[in-house]
C-alpha cells in the first residue's frame, strides 16, 4: 500500500504551499482516479503555486499554458511546420504533450481552443494533420478560472464543464496561514528544496489500488439516488429546491462520486467506503453540474445550497 507515500506527497507540497490541504488533497484524488479539476478562486490563493510543486513532487512532466483572447488552437496541441531543408511537413507538438496541464484561467480563452483541450482531455489523444498521437500516461488537467473578471472572459459551457471530474473552490486562508505565507513569501531567499517522491508506477499502482476499494450495493444505492435527487427533486421532497433547479446532474456524477468517495476511503487507510467518504466529497462533484435557473440567481440560492439540503434530505437505505 501506498498511503504513507501519499502523505509524504503532502509533506514535500507544504515546504512551498501554506494552508491548501483541501486543494491539494482534491487535486491527488483527481490524478489517482484519472480525472480532470476544474479550481475556482480569486487570484493569488496559490493555485498555480500548488499545480507546480505537485508536478515537482510526482516527478512528471508539467505544462503550464496561459489562456488568452488571442490564443488559437495550435498553440496548445500543435501544428504542422514546413521545413525547407527537406522540403516536407514536421509536426511540431504542442505544450499539450505532457502529463500535468495547468490551464490557466481557462475562461479567457474562445470556444476553439477550449474544445481543443476538452477533447484532449476526453479522448486522451490529439490529431495534427492527417495523424492522430496518443498523450502520455497520466494525463491531468487542472485549469482554473477567476471567478471575479468577468469582462473579455469566454464563460466555459455547462455541457463542457460537466467533462471536469470536480469542481473545486478555492478560499481565502485563515488567519495563521496567511501570517505564515506572508512571512515565507516576503524573505527573499526563500527556496524550498522539493524531494520528488512518486514515481509513473506508483501512481498506476495507486489506481490499482483504489479499484480494489469496496462499496456497498446500499452506497452504491444513496449514490444513484443523490444523483436522481438532482433531476427530479418535487419527487423526493425537496419542492422548493424544485423551482431553482433548471437541469439534474448527468451520468458521469454517479461514477465520479462512486470514484472519488473510494479514493478518499484509501486516503484514510480503508478498503471500504463509508456514507461519510460520498457525503465528504458530494459537493465538489455535483456543484458545476446542477445547472440553476434564474430564479435561483434572483433569491441568491447557490448549487451548494442545493447539494446541502439534498444531503440532509436523502436517507442511506440498509
Amino acid at each position: 500500500m501506498h498511503q504513507e507515500k501519499i502523505k509524504q506527497v503532502i509533506e514535500e507540497v507544504k515546504k512551498v504551499v501554506v494552508g491548501q490541504d483541501y486543494m491539494v488533497n482534491r487535486l491527488l484524488i483527481g490524478l489517482f482516479t484519472n480525472g480532470h479539476i476544474l479550481l475556482e478562486g480569486v487570484p493569488g490563493l496559490a493555485k498555480t503555486l500548488t499545480v507546480n510543486t505537485l508536478a515537482q513532487v510526482l516527478h512528471l512532466d508539467f505544462k503550464r499554458i496561459q489562456f488568452t483572447p488571442d490564443l488559437l488552437p495550435a498553440d496548445l496541441v500543435g501544428t504542422m511546420i514546413y521545413n525547407q531543408q527537406t522540403s516536407n511537413f514536421e509536426v511540431k507538438k504542442g505544450p499539450i504533450f505532457s502529463n500535468i496541464i495547468l490551464a490557466d484561467e481557462v475562461n479567457r480563452s474562445p470556444a476553439k481552443v477550449q474544445s481543443a483541450l476538452l477533447e484532449a482531455m476526453q479522448e486522451k489523444q490529439v490529431t495534427i494533420g492527417d495523424h492522430t498521437y496518443q498523450l502520455d500516461r497520466p494525463f491531468l488537467v487542472l485549469a482554473t478560472q477567476n471567478p471575479v473578471d468577468q469582462e473579455g472572459t469566454y464563460p466555459l459551457p455547462e455541457a463542457q464543464v460537466d467533462r471536469f471530474m470536480l469542481k473545486v473552490h478555492i478560499d481565502y486562508p485563515k488567519k495563521q496561514d496567511e501570517l505564515e505565507v506572508m512571512r515565507r513569501m516576503s524573505n527573499m531567499q526563500f527556496k524550498a528544496e522539493i524531494n520528488p517522491v512518486l514515481t509513473k508506477e506508483d501512481i498506476f499502482a495507486i489506481r490499482d489500488e483504489i479499484n480494489q476499494v469496496k462499496i456497498a450495493e446500499s452506497l452504491e444505492q444513496y449514490i444513484i439516488e443523490l444523483v436522481f435527487a438532482t433531476r427530479n427533486p418535487a419527487a423526493y421532497g425537496l419542492k422548493e429546491e424544485a423551482k431553482y433547479i433548471q437541469f439534474g446532474v448527468s451520468p458521469r456524477a454517479s461514477i465520479n462520486l462512486n470514484l472519488a468517495a473510494r479514493a478518499i476511503a484509501y486516503f484514510e487507510g480503508r478498503d471500504y467506503v463509508l456514507p461519510d467518504d460520498i457525503k465528504a466529497i458530494a459537493d465538489d462533484v455535483l456543484n458545476h453540474r446542477i445547472i440553476l435557473n434564474y430564479e435561483a440567481e434572483a433569491d441568491g440560492v447557490t448549487t451548494h445550497d442545493i447539494i446541502a439540503k439534498i444531503l440532509s434530505k436523502i436517507p442511506i437505505n440498509k
